[in-house]
């Protein structure tokens, strides 16, 4: 179950005998490499300011499962889960069902029994073939490409952008913030074939100008224009004033990206899921003051050797830890690497974050940056947010075909 299956005939079976809950509801669907939740969390925070009573879908958690929806930004309920479950189990599931699949199905189900004016409804993996592409959105938002999953998206640019782009439905707005030519030839290429009326949104951060956001980094500011970009091109669907998109950009909050935390100890920690080369790219570019202490653990089917060139002339200290995942890289070679990219750095190895937590407590800034299961490992330990029985595990997965 715990595979991923490219393809929409699984998910579609599986929603019918749910009774096609996505008839009922609204979306818009967003798809890209980097900056999909931000946006989505923006999005949602906008249109719950002007009234909406707003689902989100997202993946994968940081800590439970419950993350994954949301109304409100309130969780769904373990109760909810498990009714849910049990009733989906319920219909005839087409054979080798995922548990991404099942889980797009709950989530459909969940929001239409909640009534959800709205659902901000964020890809899994890819566009083309994710399971939640069974939808028909308002309108479809794609941040920007770039070279990750390359196993099965693609090795290319334009390959990535064909997956991306096959959210684009007929006739629907699609709004981009890719700024690649390659890529938006692909994007062009597909909303002409659609008569999809196409928005490209500036990627230059230093020309957009709107209401501050309250997520740190001048990536936001671009993903920010796109969400402000869609509520632009839903007007005649749902009219939001000016006010609403001021609080929402205002009052959003999206853990561990960018994240800044000070502890009663008075040390600042900055917690970053910069998981693929693109987003160590942005973590650098926002990276504060002088070089500081680092904790970073990855996947090892991460292009993590050029992350590795891009962040270890940042810190003076580098901890390497292993990521609570069956894919994660050795934290020993990691750690080789680091001291080849940074000879002047002090770099250990730990065998946990726990360890290089203790072991970094004296250091006034410290970075924790890579995969998004250390992430919420971090966020878990450093109480932000309430451990849950350790369902991160819940977000392994292979490709099964």
């Amino acid at each position: 179950m715990f595979g991923v299956n490219f393809g929409l005939e699984t998910t579609r079976r599986l929603a019918a005998g749910a009774g096609n809950p996505q008839a009922q509801l609204r979306f818009i669907h967003v798809a890209g490499t980097n900056g999909k939740g931000s946006t989505c969390a923006m999005l949602e925070s906008i249109y719950r300011a002007a009234g909406l009573r707003v689902g989100l879908f997202t993946s994968p958690h940081l800590v439970s499962f419950r993350e994954r929806m949301q109304v409100n930004r309130e969780f769904i309920s373990q109760a909810d889960v498990a009714r849910l479950v049990a009733e989906l189990a319920a219909v005839k599931l087409p054979d080798a069902t995922t548990f991404f699949e099942f889980v797009t199905v709950l989530a459909l189900k969940f929001f239409a029994e909640q009534k959800c004016d709205l659902v901000i409804w964020e890809t899994g993996l890819g566009g083309r073939l994710d399971a939640t592409n069974i939808v028909t959105p308002l309108a479809s938002v794609i941040t920007n490409i770039a070279l990750d999953h390359t196993q099965w998206l693609g090795d290319t640019l334009e390959k990535i952008a064909a997956e991306k782009a096959g959210i684009i439905k007929p006739g629907v707005p699609i709004i981009t913030g890719a700024s690649e030519p390659e890529v938006l030839r692909v994007i062009e290429e597909v909303a002409q074939k659609n008569n999809s009326p196409l928005t490209r949104v500036a990627s230059n951060p230093s020309s957009i100008h709107h209401p501050p956001s309250a997520l740190l980094g001048d990536h936001q500011k671009q993903n920010a224009a796109l969400a402000i970009a869609t509520v632009a091109a839903l007007q005649k669907e749902i009219p939001v004033s000016a006010e609403p998109i001021r609080k929402g950009l205002a009052t959003v909050n999206w853990p561990g990206r960018l994240h800044l935390i000070t502890r009663p100890s008075g040390q600042k920690i900055l917690l970053d899921g910069a998981h693929n080369v693109a987003g160590a790219e942005t973590l650098r570019a926002a990276w504060l003051g002088a070089p500081s202490t680092l904790i970073i653990g990855v996947l090892a089917d991460k292009d993590w050797q050029a992350m590795v060139t891009i962040l270890a002339p940042l810190a003076s200290k580098i901890f390497t830890v292993p990521v609570a995942s069956a894919r994660t890289a050795d934290a020993s070679e990691l750690a080789t690497f680091f001291q080849s990219a940074n000879p002047s750095a002090q770099v250990v190895a730990c065998n946990n974050f726990s360890e290089a937590l203790a072991a970094s407590q004296d250091e006034p800034f410290v970075v924790v940056a890579g995969s998004l299961y250390l992430i919420g490992e971090a966020l878990e330990k450093l109480g932000v947010l309430p451990a849950d029985g350790g369902e991160r595990g819940l977000n392994e997965w292979t490709a099964t075909k």
